[in-house]
């Protein structure tokens, strides 16, 4: 039988951040990834069934 053993308390450095900085850069990265993931899903899932281009409409 294996018995794990875990920390009573996590090391400060992981409980707290160490400057503001650091959570602001965080959360406009996964603001950006979230962003560029429905852009993504927009323009190759199932809701790009509905676009059409628009360079094939107006043929000359």
């Amino acid at each position: 039988m294996i018995h794990l053993r875990y920390p009573q308390q996590l090391p400060p450095s992981l409980t707290e951040t160490s400057s503001p900085a650091l959570s602001i850069a965080l959360t406009v990265l996964v603001a950006l990834l979230a962003l560029t993931g429905f852009g993504v899903y927009l323009a190759f899932g199932p809701p790009s069934k509905g676009l059409t281009d628009p360079f094939d409409d107006h043929e000359d």
